[in-house]
């Protein structure tokens, strides 16, 4: 672990408020332990945590980028039924167009149409499904936009999705796979970082939420996308480290620096590349 304010200094000691590394130039003795300067009220000359470390633009305030992205879902499953699809089974120009199949009557992976990595993410096959998946993205999703921040949440829920849609792809190439879960998954792996990090953005249950999860999803191994699920979930752990610098700052509070985000587009960039490979082998 290394100082939030002088990166180059290990420590083994952290915030009790916020769990950010501090060396001994750095702490302040309070009485309920040794806390780092943003929280105890002695930021010496730096600015408080909750005012100044991101970016007014980036703050999740409201949890807005959930809201939209729950919209854009609904909305999409709207306009299917538009397109006459029932309420147990999608069809439809945009499902045909967006869902994740490497080749079909309609098109594919296979034809260069690498869209479909990320619009079936928001694309769903039944009520049930997008209703299930619209609830935990609105119960994770909310709490750790707060957390992070519009951007940095935004960016992983997009790299998620395309990491769920590279797992799909190895574990059952031959299946057409839509839904938002595995982004939602990439969020849940963000969770269980964030409270490694003592920010208990699900108030310590991130755990117990992901192995529920996980036992869902081997219990139905013919509907549910196990790869899909698997993928995001690395995807979204993966992210979350590379926004702390691997461990070198912290996720929320840190900036990731030109590393980090390099790091964090890195994953992005790995699950397209594995996706591209998986196809090829394919035809």
């Amino acid at each position: 672990m290394h100082c939030y304010r002088h990166p180059d200094r290990e420590t083994r000691v952290s915030c009790s408020e916020c769990g950010r590394g501090i060396c001994p130039d750095c702490m302040v003795f309070a009485p309920v332990g040794i806390r780092c300067p943003d929280h105890a009220g002695v930021a010496q000359g730096t600015q408080r945590v909750t005012k100044g470390v991101r970016r007014a633009v980036y703050e999740g305030t409201g949890a807005l980028v959930t809201k939209i992205l729950i919209g854009i879902n609904l909305a999409v499953y709207a306009v299917n039924l538009a397109q006459g699809s029932s309420l147990n089974r999608t069809s439809g120009w945009l499902f045909e167009e967006g869902a994740l199949v490497i080749l079909s009557p309609w098109g594919g992976l296979a034809d260069g149409e690498w869209w479909r990595l990320i619009t079936a993410a928001f694309l769903h096959g039944s009520l049930l499904h997008i209703a299930m998946n619209m609830i935990v993205l609105w119960i994770i999703g909310a709490p750790v936009e707060e957390a992070l921040g519009r951007g940095r949440f935004l960016a992983l829920y997009l790299i998620s999705g395309l990491a769920g849609s590279a797992g799909a792809l190895l574990f059952d190439p031959n299946a057409i796979t839509v839904g938002a879960s595995g982004a939602i998954f990439g969020i849940l792996g963000a969770a269980l970082v964030l409270e490694r990090q003592r920010n208990y953005v699900l108030g310590g249950s991130a755990l117990s939420f992901l192995v529920i999860n996980l036992i869902i999803t081997f219990a139905f191994p013919n509907i549910i996308s196990i790869g899909g699920h698997l993928g995001g979930l690395v995807g979204g752990v993966l992210g979350t480290l590379a926004l702390s610098r691997f461990g070198r700052t912290h996720a929320i509070y840190g900036r990731p620096g030109l590393l980090g985000a390099a790091a964090l587009v890195g994953v992005g960039v790995a699950s397209v590349a594995l996706a591209y490979w998986r196809v090829e082998s394919l035809i």
